[in-house]
């Protein structure tokens, strides 16, 4: 399978989209991923998904769509600090299916992305080696032609990788092992001074690269989670939104101004009247979602159907930020300088025509101002063929 070659606050009530001061697309103090590789990972070989601020990923069932949102997931993850391991939990669904051990029995899988900036484009790419053992065989973090970090697998009989970063000045390289577990270019902010031009820039490159990666909240809502009570808790929505009634006890307090265009969007993607989306309690500790009909009718979220809780789902997602989804914000870069990416998986599963229509809109909208990005996987888009800012990259099952 083959493709064509954040809020700024850690509150809900982040700018507003139609208010608020616009961010340039081309903003150069706010990093962002603007390419994803997959040069060999389950089911793609030598794939490259070109990454705009709304991109839809379009094809049939099989077709990829799923697991290169898991190879972005997991460079956010390992960008983030994770081990091989949390960032991929199966590896071995990772390796190409017909892909021939080595002789030393080894497979593995090689992914990588590319990164915009103030330092210019960035490119990251990575070899995992998934069996017999879990590790990184080979890292590579290049800016305009100069590899500014290299790992290899020198020894495998050590839990280490030979690393050398570019340094300029009397040592043109410096050298030094790494861990074999873990993504060399998100330590090399702890590995170098930073002394010389050389090493200023590729701290530089460094830093675009894991700011760029690491604010990433991967959603595919699932109504049979929604349906019920939660316990009344901090609020953060997880990535299946099974807590959306926890979350809009918290958000509706928050900020009125978003909560007000949330009501907006249900609204318009819901049958019948709504005059207000929130939480009621529901017993000792615990919380449910419901809908205002007004005249004091009240509709619990458990009554509608798979495609209204979806959308409401999904555009309480757009309208939220990194204080609210449980994402892992790089909290040491100011957050004028980071962009919260999105990344949903079956964006238009179950839902209608106008539900589309209307949650499209929403994210060109949010899109637009900078502060969010979205990557979401669709089975086809020509319903979104025409509209301002969204770009459709087709996938086959060849």
């Amino acid at each position: 399978m083959t493709s064509p070659s954040a809020p700024a606050s850690d509150t809900a009530c982040a700018p507003d989209p139609a208010t608020g001061p616009a961010a340039p697309l081309a903003q150069p103090g706010r990093p962002r991923t603007t390419e994803l590789r997959l040069s060999a990972f389950a089911g793609h070989r030598r794939a490259v998904f070109p990454l705009e601020r709304l991109t839809l990923l379009a094809g049939p069932s099989g077709s990829g769509k799923s697991s290169a949102l898991r190879a972005y997931e997991a460079l956010a993850r390992l960008a983030g600090g994770a081990t091989l391991g949390e960032a991929f939990p199966d590896p071995a669904l990772c390796v190409p299916e017909r892909a021939r051990p080595d002789a030393q029995h080894r497979r593995g899988f090689r992914i990588g992305c590319t990164a915009d900036g103030p330092a210019g484009p960035v490119r990251l790419d990575i070899a995992v080696q998934a069996e017999p053992e879990l590790r990184v065989v080979g890292e590579r973090l290049t800016s305009d032609g100069l590899v500014l970090l290299e790992t290899a697998l020198r020894d495998p009989g050590k839990r280490t990788v030979q690393a050398a970063w570019h340094t300029a000045g009397p040592t043109p390289v410096t050298r030094g092992p790494l861990p074999d577990d873990r993504l060399g270019t998100a330590l090399l902010p702890l590995r170098v001074a930073g002394r010389t031009p050389g090493q200023r820039r590729v701290l530089a490159a460094a830093e675009q690269m894991v700011v760029a990666l690491r604010s990433v909240f991967a959603c595919d809502p699932e109504p049979a989670r929604m349906r019920g009570p939660v316990p009344a808790g901090p609020g953060r929505l997880l990535g299946d939104c099974g807590n959306v009634a926890e979350v809009l006890w918290r958000t509706r307090a928050e900020c009125g101004r978003r909560h007000a265009r949330l009501v907006a969007a249900v609204r318009a993607g819901c049958a019948g009247p709504v005059t207000d989306v929130l939480a009621r309690t529901d017993g000792p500790g615990a919380v449910r979602a419901a809908l205002d009909r007004g005249d004091g009718v009240w509709t619990d979220l458990g009554r509608l159907g798979d495609g209204e809780l979806r959308y409401a789902a999904l555009c309480l997602v757009l309208l939220t930020g990194p204080g609210v989804l449980e994402v892992d914000p790089a909290g040491e870069v100011p957050a004028a300088f980071q962009t919260l990416t999105v990344l949903a998986d079956g964006l238009d599963r179950a839902l209608d025509p106008r539900q589309r229509r209307e949650l499209l809109g929403l994210a060109a909208r949010m899109c637009e101002r900078g502060h969010i990005r979205l990557v979401g996987a669709v089975s086809d888009a020509s319903w979104a063929a025409g509209t301002e800012g969204v770009t459709v990259v087709h996938l086959d099952r060849d």
